[in-house]
């Protein structure tokens, strides 16, 4: 006869010491767990509820100036300081991680509508309507030494007036040269008083400018006459022009996906481009209810955050036509500038009551150092949300936001109107000759022509 004799070895189930985890040996066979999908949706549930519970993503205000923020710049080499200029003329540099100003630029005799950094950081450009553009050599000196021996940088290093007012600026990721708008563009060498090369198409402001991170020759611009213009600077004109029905207040390249870029525009919606098929809008991201003023891309290129004239900031994946998440206060007035920090954990918004304001870019995030078992745990319940994401319950939790009743209301609004103008857009083609009215995509509805 034989007889099974269960053995074990204590080395299996015994902790080495008192202070370790007790060992648990699970079976995953599915037949002696039955209610195992049961359990997974209560938990993604569960989850959802949580995720909605601490999300606080207000981490706080940066107040300081005395006029609406206009501009923000970042820079490359130092993770928690970013600079900010104001319509009263005043340009700072803030610390983010003390939500204080380190110091301060004066200069510019009217409102500073361009700021950016070179790519080592070692100057500071800002320009504005007072027809100047103005250096500024180590504007980090003060973040990094703060003694008296540091020295003082709060005078320029250079001051170049020109003919007209500024409207923006923009420095090659890769490069020498930085870039300023207004009645034409401009390309500066830091060395030369003067441009060292000018371009215009047509008569009309120019609100913004951005380089190719992919190719630091190649740079777009959005303008007053509702233009979308590609420049290149190995070219004596520019390449090719975009015209749309309503105009783009900012534009900004994907990071990750130097040919694709997203125009914000006035008609509450952003558009996102494929420069080399510029005949249509790959994706129209819907969300603002009123003009969306500024853009700017997460470092990891699958984000981006706007900035509107309805009082919110929103967070739109790059492939997705709703916003992820809507930021907004009692306090907070028309946005007027947005940045990703360069770790995509955070955003910075200036609005137009005078505060800079710090955000979680994932809002329910818990800030700080995380233990093994909560990176986890975390991680496991994520990736519940996802499994589970399509049904009702869960679905209904993780999509809703509270919203201000005014942007509530206004929304409710617009989605009568545009429902109202596709019934008679409809009702047009039914009573019309066949073929003499095709439908046409809201991709392609809002823009005009392209011209080379």
């Amino acid at each position: 006869m034989r007889v099974k004799v269960i053995s074990r070895s204590t080395d299996d189930y015994t902790r080495e010491r008192s202070q370790d985890l007790q060992k648990v040996f699970r079976n995953y066979d599915p037949a002696l767990r039955s209610q195992e999908k049961a359990v997974e949706y209560t938990r993604a549930l569960n989850a959802a509820k949580l995720e909605k519970i601490f999300a606080k993503p207000f981490i706080g205000a940066m107040d300081g100036h005395i006029d609406a923020v206009s501009c923000m710049a970042k820079n490359p080499n130092h993770l928690k300081a970013i600079f900010s200029g104001s319509m009263d003329g005043d340009v700072r540099l803030w610390d983010i991680a003390a939500r204080k100003t380190v110091c301060q630029f004066p200069g510019h005799q009217g409102a500073v509508r361009g700021l950016t950094t070179s790519t080592d950081g070692d100057f500071l450009v800002s320009c504005g309507v007072d027809c100047t553009v103005r250096l500024w050599k180590d504007p980090m000196l003060k973040m990094v030494d703060n003694s008296d021996r540091a020295g003082d940088n709060s005078q320029p290093s250079a001051v170049y007036t020109w003919k007209h007012a500024f409207w923006g600026a923009d420095h090659q990721w890769d490069g020498n040269l930085f870039a300023t708008v207004g009645a034409q563009v401009d390309i500066w060498d830091p060395d030369r008083s003067e441009p060292i090369n000018s371009f215009e198409w047509g008569k009309d402001t120019i609100l913004s400018v951005r380089f190719d991170p992919g190719d630091c020759n190649i740079l777009i611009t959005s303008g007053s006459d509702r233009s979308l213009t590609l420049y290149d600077l190995r070219m004596s004109s520019p390449a090719r022009k975009l015209i749309m029905k309503t105009r783009c207040n900012s534009v900004c390249w994907n990071p990750r996906e130097p040919m694709n870029f997203t125009a914000a525009n006035e008609d509450t919606n952003c558009y996102s481009f494929d420069a080399r098929k510029l005949d249509e809008a790959k994706i129209v991201h819907k969300g603002h209810v009123s003009a969306v003023m500024d853009i700017d891309y997460s470092p990891t290129g699958r984000e981006f955050v706007t900035g509107s004239y309805d009082r919110t900031v929103r967070i739109f994946n790059y492939l997705g036509d709703h916003s992820r998440e809507i930021y907004h206060t009692k306090r907070m007035q028309r946005v007027f500038c947005v940045k990703y920090t360069y770790d995509g954990t955070y955003l910075v918004s200036g609005s137009d009551d005078t505060n800079l304001r710090l955000w979680k870019s994932k809002a329910s995030e818990q800030l700080g150092v995380l233990l093994p078992r909560e990176r986890k745990k975390l991680e496991y319940q994520d990736a519940l949300k996802e499994r589970y994401k399509h049904l009702p319950e869960v679905k209904r939790i993780v999509r809703h936001r509270h919203l201000p009743k005014p942007i509530y209301k206004a929304a409710n609004l617009r989605r009568t109107m545009m429902e109202a103008e596709n019934r008679k857009e409809e009702r047009r083609r039914k009573h019309s000759a066949p073929g003499s009215m095709p439908v046409q995509p809201f991709r392609k509805r809002r823009i005009i022509k392209e011209v080379e």
